[in-house]
């Protein structure tokens, strides 16, 4: 969305003029990634409502600025930052059950918390994202999951908010979804209906608490990270090969792959974007050289280089 130059700070006021939310300039992203890494925005934007959201989408649009949406879970920001408008949607925290077993939640709700809303209502369908620190919108565009289930599995309709600024509900049944990418109409996701079922609430937290052992037992969940760096080969682990290769515990600066899951780069303390991205080449190069498969990110990187 936009065209490739530096907009200037009369540009931005000008677009994000009738903007109701927060507005923060030139504010460092590391916080607001789980990998607490990256550079700063041009403007941050906390829209207020799905209508400033509108407002931001088309003052981008009229201004030719562009216009980046912030998840964090599985995002590496570029060490010097991310030019134009970037939006974060962290006060889109609503949930709510419509009929017939059938959830809305806002693109801010954390995964784990919609399985808690499901879980308290005795329903069945969001295991899978027992400790994924991921958002609903996040979710939806990269098709979040795990061993236990995936996104598209309970996904009925997405509350789309068009590049044109129109707000509107797109079925799954119109949307391609494949291993961890979403197709979507461009837009900016705001929300989600995802359908469920009935379940015992027993059951429920059976399978939940056994997964977040699991977790917590292979996962290095107590430090910064990113979720899993690449995608598993067909028929292939990434973690395995990556360990197979010799680079589980290999460090550069303060970025290291995981001595505990050989597919997760951490952050030690006070590592760069490009200490992390130095990791991820050289995990690319040494696997495709030994075991000659090439690695697909995961992940997604944003920023200037």
């Amino acid at each position: 969305m936009g065209v490739r130059r530096a907009p200037t700070v009369s540009m931005l006021r000008r677009a994000l003029a009738q903007v109701q939310g927060d507005i923060r300039w030139q504010e460092s992203l590391v916080p607001l990634t789980s990998l607490h890494v990256g550079g700063p925005a041009d403007v941050l934007v906390i829209p207020a409502d799905v209508e400033d959201v509108v407002r931001v989408v088309s003052g981008a649009r009229m201004g030719r600025i562009p216009l980046t949406v912030l998840g964090g879970t599985n995002v590496i920001i570029r060490d010097k930052g991310i030019r134009g408008i970037v939006m974060q949607l962290q006060q889109f925290t609503t949930i709510h059950q419509e009929a017939n077993q059938l959830v809305y939640a806002q693109a801010g709700v954390r995964l784990p918390r919609l399985m808690q809303f499901a879980l308290s209502r005795k329903l069945s369908g969001m295991e899978w994202a027992a400790g994924i620190p991921g958002t609903v919108g996040g979710g939806v565009v990269m098709n979040a999951g795990t061993r236990l289930g995936e996104m598209q599995d309970v996904l009925q309709a997405v509350d789309l908010v068009t590049i044109r600024g129109i707000r509107k509900r797109v079925e799954a049944s119109t949307i391609s979804f494949t291993y961890r990418k979403t197709t979507l109409p461009r837009g900016i996701v705001v929300g989600a209906w995802v359908q469920l079922t009935s379940a015992a609430k027993g059951a429920i937290e059976s399978v939940t608490k056994h997964y977040l052992q699991y977790r917590k037992a292979t996962q290095p969940l107590t430090l910064p990270n990113a979720g899993s760096v690449f995608k598993n080969p067909t028929g292939d682990s990434a973690g395995r090969l990556i360990e197979a290769a010799g680079l589980k515990g290999w460090r550069i600066g303060d970025a290291e792959i995981s001595t505990k899951h050989a597919n997760f780069i951490v952050n030690k303390g006070a590592a760069t974007a490009e200490q992390v991205l130095t990791l991820v080449r050289k995990v690319r190069e040494t696997v495709a050289r030994k075991f000659g498969v090439r690695l697909q990110l995961e992940w997604k990187v944003i920023g200037e280089k």
